[in-house]
């Protein structure tokens, strides 16, 4: 068996690959599972109840603290 002959096997079972995925993807039994899977983005996050909220509060404290100095350097008065 030369090169040439390996190259085309390999070539034949990639495109045999690739229609098989494609067909996979593209049926109609799939089709729910994708269309859920494009919509987790949107979904509500469960999680986000769970988080150290005192984290969070540290942080946009600090943010207002430097936000209202930052003002006072620019000789702003409505803080």
């Amino acid at each position: 068996m030369d090169t040439g002959t390996f190259r085309g096997i390999i070539t034949g079972i990639l495109i045999i690959a690739f229609l098989g995925i494609t067909w996979w993807a593209y049926s109609r039994r799939r089709k729910p599972d994708f269309d859920e899977a494009a919509n987790l983005p949107f979904a509500e996050d469960d999680e986000q109840s769970n988080r150290d909220s005192s984290a969070s509060q540290q942080r946009s404290n600090r943010a207002q603290a430097s936000e209202a100095d930052s003002r006072q350097d620019r000789g702003d008065k409505n803080t």
